[in-house]
């Protein structure tokens, strides 16, 4: 019997193993896919480097620091180029720059004057007690006014969480702008003075490594070679006086004193069927729809737009088949060769449910016809890569928080039996590695508890 098995090796289950590895513990990483790392996966093509998940990490989540420098990673980091100077939003079927500054969104155009006047009227919006749970929209329409939630919150959310701001909960996506107007009773208000304090903008604490985010989980796996079994599909868990049992495809039947799964919703849900209906059923509610990844990569001279930014989020009602594009030639070094420059696209299926039955060849000329309409791009591309991913990012939709707690109420319920991944506290690498860390923390936690409690059992003469 092992003391700890766990079911997936994404960036959640690969930290979680780590942690627990470091700790002292016999631990076993089942895969079902012949690799690691689950959607972190950088590829160098011909000099281009293309990001198929995530693309950055934020520099303000201390865990990812520490565990790049526990991995040997901490001289391969990269910081966010001074390339970056400006924000671009599609306004009227054209790109629109606004100023990274802290007031860009009140220096610029973009907004109308009305739109500019209601955001600064903020401060005197009385703040809402109730416990009820908003969606972005809502909450943002009532802070900061209907044109700003539409015009820049919309495809933020769009962008970043592949999601619809009229669907997902704010307090989920954005717990800590709910903990700031119920603190300060100003959003702008807690900005400001955090500002004064020092902090710098979040787009300027954005890194990588050198060869991509998929560095993080690469060094992971090579610590853990000997503990990770790919190409094994686990069929069924069952809790067993001593622990639990896992039937397996590809491995036979294992024993393990405890149990982490950091598999994707709808896989976790299928485990948990028969062990905690409940936090099943919470777990299957975690909707990911499709997301694609279109990488280009052309010759500088193909492309009049200055690049001078992380890229470009579209809003819903402008229609665009994409919702953003990143500029990742711009955003750090190596990512393309002299002379080039790297553009990625991103299509979710929240907005184009269509994707998923889209072929390599559409996807790649919806994006070759978007940055030639947004980006003078007039010249063929040299690279061209397309990741579709049938499940994408998971929604936090309203009463999100509700589904984690049922789903974290197994670790009660089941002693033993732990659960992270994306799809709980954020799907950001940053989040990711933080609740892996803390589910470790508690794994181990229970492993000691449990080996003391048998250690005070009667011994057999």
């Amino acid at each position: 019997m092992i003391d700890v098995a766990i079911i997936g090796a994404g960036i959640s289950g690969l930290t979680a193993a780590y942690e627990l590895k470091r700790q002292g513990h016999q631990v076993m990483v089942l895969e079902r896919q012949v690799r690691s790392g689950g959607n972190a996966i950088s590829e160098n093509i011909n000099g281009f480097l293309m990001e198929h998940g995530p693309s950055t990490v934020n520099v303000a989540v201390s865990e990812v620091q520490e565990l790049s420098k526990s991995l040997g990673l901490e001289n391969a980091t990269v910081q966010l180029s001074d390339d970056v100077k400006h924000r671009y939003l599609v306004k009227d079927g054209t790109l629109s720059g606004i100023s990274t500054h802290p007031l860009g969104f009140l220096t610029s155009n973009y907004l109308s004057v009305a739109g500019r006047l209601r955001l600064l009227a903020e401060a005197f919006v009385a703040t809402d007690e109730g416990a009820a749970d908003e969606t972005i929209n809502q909450y943002f329409t009532r802070r900061f006014g209907t044109e700003f939630a539409s015009r820049i919150i919309d495809p933020l959310v769009g962008g970043v969480y592949a999601g619809r701001s009229d669907e997902l909960s704010i307090k989920s996506i954005f717990p800590k702008l709910v903990n700031m107007e119920r603190t300060y009773g100003s959003v702008s208000m807690a900005v400001l003075i955090r500002r004064l304090q020092g902090h710098v903008m979040p787009a300027k604490r954005l890194y990588s490594w050198s060869d991509g985010i998929g560095s993080l989980p690469k060094a992971l796996t090579g610590t853990l070679s000997r503990n990770i079994h790919t190409g094994v599909t686990v069929c069924k868990v069952r809790p067993t006086g001593a622990g639990f049992e896992i039937d397996t495809v590809g491995a036979g039947r294992i024993s393990a004193r405890s149990i982490v799964i950091a598999t994707q919703p709808h896989v976790a849900s299928a485990l948990l069927e028969n062990v905690s209906p409940i936090a099943a059923e919470a777990t299957s509610e975690i909707a990911a729809p499709p997301l694609a990844v279109v990488f280009l990569g052309y010759k500088r001279a193909a492309v009049d737009h200055r690049l001078d930014g992380l890229g470009y989020l579209s809003a819903s009602g402008e229609g665009r088949p994409l919702t953003g594009a990143q500029f990742s030639s711009s955003m750090f070094p190596g990512r393309a060769p002299k002379g080039h420059v790297a553009l990625t696209g991103y299509l979710s299926g929240t907005r184009t449910p269509e994707i998923s039955r889209m072929g390599e060849k559409d996807l790649i000329n919806l994006a070759e016809h978007e940055f030639k309409d947004l980006l003078g791009v007039h010249g063929r591309y040299d690279v061209a890569r397309v990741r579709s991913w049938p499940r994408g990012l998971p929604q936090y939709g309203v009463g999100h928080q509700s589904r984690v707690e049922k789903i974290g109420g197994i670790s009660q319920e089941m002693p033993g039996l732990f659960v992270t991944g994306n799809y709980l506290i954020g799907p950001s690498v940053g989040a990711c590695v933080s609740n892996a860390r803390d589910v470790a923390e508690r794994t181990s936690s229970f492993l000691k508890t449990s080996s003391r409690a048998l250690d005070r059992l009667p011994k057999r003469a």
